[in-house]
């Protein structure tokens, strides 16, 4: 069975440049399930032996583990694409988890800052100092074009136009999309630049094409720039999720207040739908809400 566990991730790696993350998140869902059907199946049940309803028991299994409804989507969306690729490979006759049916899931409502806590967060960073300067910048990109972590630390120098504004983002499934980069981002990272030679002194197999590098020279791991980003968003925010994510909810957050189109900022994001954008109009809605019981005299 490995073999074709082995085949699938392959074929996701290169046909949808899923990142070593996902990889590694269906590669232990599918083994869980995998452990399910050995202890729980009598006779023992393969995965190419599956029905529908090893895969119900399955998902019960993990709701009565007190597993979360988004988890238990998100491992059925595992076994569902699992199955798909070897249905489509010939290897089995049907997909058994097409027809069963997701969790409803419970949409959180993004944590984002107000615009004065975002301004306060961006004067942070040391501004005399290149460390200080090359954060002052990745907070700044943060914000100004709301891409992911993993987008950010990923951009090479070629993906950059400081004259045409824009930077060429590689998003999820290889997906390319350009985006705006603004004007105080881009004198941000205009000024990251100019010193941005200090992290290639003295160092040994340098990443010269990496935007933003660390003391060894090399690209920024994506913990690395996590670390940094909370703890600068831990100085301004007492709230519980304080990862660079915060700043991509913002991003989005203030251009829907600010009255931009919801395709628009879908578009930005590089959201596949545009139902994912619309959470941020709750979100609108929601302190809409809280203005309206702090103002009104009969709310």
């Amino acid at each position: 069975m490995n073999r074709y566990l082995e085949q699938f991730l392959k074929s996701l790696r290169a046909e949808k440049n899923y990142s070593e993350f996902t990889l590694k998140a269906y590669r232990s869902d599918l083994l869980q399930f995998e452990a399910f059907l050995a202890e729980h199946s009598a006779p023992k049940t393969s995965l190419l032996q599956v029905n529908k309803g090893h895969i119900r028991a399955f998902l019960s299994h993990l709701t009565a583990a007190g597993i979360s409804r988004n988890s238990v989507g998100r491992k059925l969306a595992a076994l569902r694409s699992f199955y798909k690729y070897l249905h489509r490979k010939g290897v089995l006759a049907e997909n058994p988890a097409r027809q069963v049916r997701s969790p409803k899931y419970h949409k959180k409502l993004p944590a984002f800052l107000s615009i004065s806590e975002a301004l306060e967060l961006l004067k942070l960073p040391d501004k005399d100092t290149p460390e200080g300067i090359r954060d002052r910048a990745i907070l700044e990109v943060f914000y100004g074009t709301g891409m992911r972590l993993r987008e950010l630390v990923n951009l090479d120098m070629q993906d950059i136009d400081l004259h045409s504004g824009l930077i060429r983002v590689l998003g999820k499934g290889g997906k390319e999309r350009l985006v705006p980069l603004g004007t105080k981002a881009g004198r941000r990272l205009q000024q990251y630049l100019s010193v941005r030679k200090h992290f290639l002194k003295n160092t040994r197999n340098p990443e010269p094409q990496a935007v933003f590098l660390g003391a060894s020279g090399r690209r920024l791991s994506p913990r690395t720039v996590q670390r940094r980003v909370s703890r600068y968003l831990k100085q301004i925010s007492s709230a519980t999720s304080l990862s660079p994510h915060v700043l991509r909810h913002t991003f989005a957050t203030h251009l829907l207040d600010a009255g931009a189109d919801l395709e628009a900022v879908k578009d930005l994001l590089g959201h596949a739908s545009l139902s994912t954008t619309q959470v941020y109009t709750h979100v609108s809605v929601e302190q809409l809400k809280r203005i309206y019981k702090q103002a009104h005299p009969r709310a």
